[in-house]
């Protein structure tokens, strides 16, 4: 009982420690000169009808603030009739009156929920609990302005949109250099692999294989300016059978000629091993789904960088190979965090609503998909 009650004390103390250091939670043991405001979705007159309605192509702005401020907590729950609803739910951020957004991505992959469907999982920065409550923690400062929207790009209503938006009103202006919170969906619907053989990776034409500049890998993100990378959650959709890994992580930063981080294997870089076993979710780190290797399976992983965010001066490349040498064609979606100065970027446009549901796509080989259909969503309504 004394160990166990030691272990948890341990990683309490070690979350706190991460948090406080990291993720921005101000000392408890300072006065803080912050004024904290909330936007919600509140009932204005003080009824019990909390939640807003948002019909298909209606756009919602649910933050509107002027800065100096730091957006500190962002809440979420949902109810929708519409399978995949998560997919079509578009989150968008924009700072200090930028007209291109510094986070675009759908508001379920946001919170790593890729494959569309709702799990359980927990992180210093995001968590998901099993009630489909949806937070997260990002520090997202801003000298200016706030804006915050929600769009339905699906074809029924939103029947209700829950939000609370925390957010502090500096009594200074924001350091000099600070910089700015960024997210970036990307997805490949197919990646598009060389090999049909179903388990490919254990294929000795494979092995033979050199993936030496990463040219085909499927890509986290790609960023001009200097920030620092904090981490991502990817989804897999699975077409065909075998294990989806083997594929190294790569970093190109500030156009070296070789990458100075690179690594052995996708279950590597998301910290597990031997194909993660089974689910687990970390602080910094988790498998929480992990499928069978099997042509439909579902996984899910993350990474946060918070022990070393990856630094760039002038330019950075996340990427990672879809199988040893990019020989898979299995499913990807994710999203990838970073802070960098403004301004950034533009983003690659978002897909279509219909074309970021997860589809089987068809790759030879036995038991494997046979045709493009879009794979069943189990969620209850």
């Amino acid at each position: 009982m004394k160990a166990s009650l030691g272990v948890l004390v341990y990683f309490f103390m070690s979350c706190c420690a991460i948090a406080q250091g990291t993720a921005g939670f101000p000392d408890p043991t300072i006065q803080q000169t912050y004024t904290l405001h909330r936007s919600s979705s509140r009932e204005s007159t003080g009824a019990n009808a909390d939640y807003r309605t948002v019909t298909p192509g209606q756009t919602l702005t649910i933050l509107d603030a002027d800065g100096p401020g730091r957006v500190s907590h962002i809440w979420f729950t949902l109810n929708s009739p519409e399978s995949y609803h998560l997919k079509r739910i578009v989150l968008r951020m924009y700072w200090d009156g930028e007209s291109t957004p510094s986070v675009e991505t759908p508001i379920g992959d946001f919170f790593g929920l890729g494959n569309g469907q709702y799990y359980m999982w927990s992180s210093p920065l995001l968590s998901v609990g099993n009630d489909k409550s949806m937070n997260s923690y990002f520090q997202m400062p801003f000298a200016k302005h706030a804006r915050i929207t929600i769009t339905n790009e699906g074809k029924q209503s939103l029947n209700s949109l829950y939000w609370n938006i925390d957010y502090r009103e500096e009594a200074k202006p924001l350091p000099p250099g600070t910089l700015y919170f960024h997210a970036q969906y990307r997805q490949a619907q197919p990646n598009h692999g060389w090999a049909t053989d179903w388990y490919a990776n254990s294929d000795p034409q494979v092995n033979y294989r050199r993936n030496q500049d990463g040219k085909d890998n499927y890509v986290w993100c790609e960023v001009e300016g200097h920030g620092q990378f904090i981490g991502v959650t990817m989804s897999v959709f699975q077409n065909q059978d075998g294990w989806w890994g083997e594929g190294n992580d790569r970093f190109d930063i500030d156009g070296e000629a070789a990458p100075s981080v690179i690594g052995t294997g996708s279950e590597d870089y998301f910290l597990g091993a031997w194909d993660f076993g089974s689910s687990q979710s970390f602080p910094l780190h988790g498998s929480p789904v992990v499928g069978p290797e099997l042509a439909g399976s579902r996984s899910s992983v993350y990474r946060f960088h918070l022990d070393a965010p990856i630094t760039f001066k002038k330019s950075f490349k996340a990427s990672i190979e879809h199988g040893h040498a990019n020989a898979r064609s299995d499913n990807f979606y994710s999203v990838a965090y970073w802070y960098q100065n403004e301004p950034h970027m533009k983003f690659p446009a978002l897909p279509e609503m219909s074309d970021r549901v997860p589809t089987e796509q068809p790759v030879g080989g036995p038991g494997n998909a046979k045709s493009t259909r879009q794979a069943e969503d189990p969620q209850p309504r």
